[in-house]
């Protein structure tokens, strides 16, 4: 994607996001949008449509998490708590906005489709803003859909948050991510007990904890 079409797309996720405070998400138009963002319908030509600006809002609150935790002291599940709640302070921001587009969004086969992509997207940008990003243990696929799953469960709780300081959403975070490194854990204990061909069945390491706990605020 060019930076001037992406300069435009985000410019219309964010009139959308603005509008869409005061008017339902299902009621936005694209001539709404392109007034509010100070541009003219034309300049959306070819470019996009309100479908296309709403899948948009994805990858913009993917550049949430660009700043980064690549801190190594920090274990990796930290780390990737860190970068995907910086995602979710953005949506905070825009709360209304969002609920809105969630639930258009329900109404929208299309769009639900394109989401799964989304998701996945997101899931890799988060492995790369944490440094997590290299070979590890797994192949990249494996582990961008179990975050994946831990984005969509921490979404939902997201979306019932009753706390300023979205401690629901953070616990459903932190609860997906610590299932997903156990797992982790007790595969590769298995696979490395078939590998060493010592013929012994590794202990399952369910009850495993990471050195560094983190705690959600």
């Amino acid at each position: 994607m060019s930076d001037a079409r992406k300069d435009l797309l985000n410019k219309g996720v964010e009139a959308a996001l603005e509008l869409a405070k005061t008017i339902d998400w299902r009621d936005l138009t694209l001539s709404a949008i392109a007034e509010r963002a100070g541009l003219s319908l034309k300049d959306f030509h070819g470019v996009a449509d309100k479908a296309k600006i709403s899948d948009a809002v994805e990858a913009w609150l993917d550049d949430a998490m660009s700043e980064g935790s690549t801190n190594e002291d920090e274990t990796p599940r930290t780390r990737l708590f860190d970068v995907i709640m910086m995602r979710f302070d953005r949506m905070e921001e825009h709360r209304e906005a969002m609920l809105s587009l969630i639930e258009w969004r329900q109404t929208q086969p299309a769009r639900l489709l394109n989401l799964i992509a989304a998701r996945h997207t997101t899931a890799s940008w988060a492995l790369s803003c944490s440094g997590l990003d290299g070979s590890g243990d797994f192949p990249k696929p494996i582990r961008t859909t179990a975050i994946a799953w831990a984005l969509a469960q921490a979404e939902i709780a997201w979306r019932k948050e009753d706390s300023a300081d979205m401690s629901r959403t953070m616990a459903k975070l932190d609860g997906e991510l610590r299932k997903m490194e156990e797992r982790a854990g007790w595969i590769t204990s298995r696979f490395s007990g078939r590998k060493s061909g010592t013929g012994e069945k590794p202990e399952a390491t369910t009850g495993h904890e990471p050195t560094t706990e983190h705690q959600p605020s």
